[in-house]
């Protein structure tokens, strides 16, 4: 377990950290946990009640059955079996004390699975990080129409691996649980994690993240502290980053902040293929020169640009074109599992967009 520094406390009945009641989360541990547990479907620990109007309202029996039938799918079909393979296959990388994760949104889910023993996880996307609702205010009506739009967003990743991100918009944004915040409250609950802080921040000019507050309607970003399963003290970092060459710039605030956590090998799944244009070559060239290894489906670094970099790539499972609605074919990739170039493994699971265990396709570069 490594060596942490509990986070500090007001001496006066005012907080400390002004982030939590800005995005209308409690200040103490137990009771974000309460709200976590809650948005997971789960039970409370013992003697924490504090939302029970949403337990005892007619929408939650439905939401906790349908929340645990949700996880014992993923669990069964993918959840058990990306681990069992992540140990075996990528232990060097796991051993790196961060994960960065561009084009994640809010999935925590997928780095906790492929990354658990991370004690930095950094993850990005367009969506915004809003504000909880005050839930003592919420109607049954809303309660309802809450949980259904976060219940929907978390299924496509459970079922299907990956967010559609234009559903995943509308589900969080018609609803009182919007944004980010609420699917990754949920992740970590559903996860074993005990969440310890939330806070708001952004990274300064020298990449160095501060805490701020609710700007436009949204927070900039979020650090939030917790604890795992196991009971070592962890971050997630969640920014509202565009990695286009316009927003991200090689020497900027957030790839050097990225840097200044060693480095970390990066996990890229489900990305649009958007690293397949020209404009986003900075955080393409970013992750085939500064990272150790990059763990990814095809949506990620095109397989050609992986191979002039100059990594080592092995591949899995069987590559047979992308989906119809994307046009990014990389006949090259195909011809690499059948031309004895590189190391070619099985995988019983399906990883992103090619969520058919029989046509998916999963790759590990590694730098020399």
């Amino acid at each position: 377990m490594s060596a942490t520094v509990k986070r500090a406390e007001s001496v006066g009945q005012g907080p400390l950290y002004t982030g939590a009641a800005e995005l209308n989360v409690p200040i103490r541990a137990s009771a974000i946990n309460d709200v976590a547990r809650m948005l997971a479907g789960m039970e409370a620990y013992a003697g924490q009640t504090a939302f029970a109007a949403v337990r005892d309202s007619s929408a939650w029996p439905y939401h906790q059955q349908q929340m645990n039938a949700m996880w014992s799918r993923h669990e069964r079909g993918r959840g058990e079996r990306i681990r069992a393979w992540a140990a075996l296959e990528i232990g060097d990388l796991q051993r790196h004390r961060a994960l960065f994760y561009p084009f994640s949104g809010p999935d925590f889910l997928f780095a906790n699975e492929i990354f658990p023993l991370a004690e930095t996880y950094i993850l990005c996307g367009l969506e915004p990080a809003e504000p909880l609702p005050d839930l003592r205010t919420l109607s049954p009506g809303e309660v309802a129409l809450g949980l259904d739009g976060l219940r929907n967003s978390l299924s496509s990743i459970t079922d299907a691996g990956y967010f559609v991100t234009k559903d995943m918009r509308n589900d969080l944004q018609s609803t009182r649980f919007r944004g980010t915040l609420p699917v990754l409250l949920a992740f970590l609950a559903r996860t074993g994690a005990t969440v310890e802080s939330v806070d708001i921040v952004q990274l300064d000019g020298t990449g160095t993240p501060v805490l701020a507050g609710v700007t436009g309607g949204a927070a900039p970003g979020l650090m939030i502290r917790f604890r795992s399963s196991m009971g070592s003290m962890k971050r997630l970092f969640y920014f509202r980053q565009d990695l286009s060459n316009g927003s991200t710039r090689p020497g900027g605030a957030f790839l050097t902040f990225v840097a200044k956590q060693g480095y970390p090998p990066a996990l890229v799944k489900s990305a649009s293929y958007l690293m397949h244009d020209s404009g986003f070559s900075n955080i393409r060239t970013y992750l085939t020169r500064f990272t150790p290894g990059i763990v990814q489906d095809p949506s990620g670094v095109p397989y050609r640009d992986l191979v002039n970099a100059g990594l080592t790539v092995d591949l899995y499972g069987n590559y047979q074109g992308t989906l119809g609605i994307f046009s990014q074919q990389q006949p090259d990739l195909t011809a690499a599992y059948y031309s004895g170039q590189h190391r070619v493994q099985p995988v019983d699971f399906g990883f992103g967009y090619l969520y058919n265990r029989s046509t998916t396709s999963l790759m590990v570069a590694r730098r020399r």
